[in-house]
């Protein structure tokens, strides 16, 4: 059945083309890029950097962070269909899959909070102790799903042959 996958006119193009690989590349780049700054600068906030932006106003980069995953599972899924069998046997890329799971369940559970407490941090002036651990987390996830993008990638090029 993979086998099947990586023969599939879509997956051809996106390993053989000239823009196939890069484009989704690329995209898968920049959806990283923006799903772990707009942690970090929501992470940031919770720890007491950044004062003048309110805990109300990170409300609205819920979207933006959502469609930036979006875009990193297309483009993830594109860039996978061309070697399916070999990233299905390597530990890293099971790894980071693992971390992108946690990763988009403790987003998931943080933006709740987010959007429920938010104007009761900034009239408090703190946040919940649930939010920041699950925030924490969430960025933890994220940042290791990005170091096990990156050796995925660096390491599966030794497997290849």
């Amino acid at each position: 059945m993979l086998e099947s996958l990586a023969q599939t006119p879509y997956a051809v193009w996106v390993r053989e083309s000239l823009w196939g690989w890069p484009l989704s590349l690329t995209v898968h780049a920049f959806g990283t890029a923006a799903v772990l700054g707009l942690a970090f600068v929501i992470g940031l906030r919770l720890m007491g950097l950044f004062r003048s932006i309110t805990y109300v106003a990170l409300v609205q980069l819920i979207p933006v962070t959502w469609i930036a995953v979006v875009f990193q599972a297309l483009s993830g899924s594109s860039l996978w269909m061309t070697k399916p069998h070999q990233y299905v046997a390597d530990v890293m890329f099971l790894f980071k899959i693992s971390f992108v799971i946690a990763g988009i369940i403790l987003t998931y559970i943080f933006y709740g909070a987010l959007k429920r407490e938010a104007a009761r941090w900034d009239a408090e002036g703190k946040v919940s102790p649930f939010a920041l651990r699950v925030g924490a987390l969430s960025v933890l996830a994220w940042c290791f799903v990005t170091v096990c993008g990156r050796l995925t990638a660096y390491l599966g090029s030794l497997y290849t042959s």
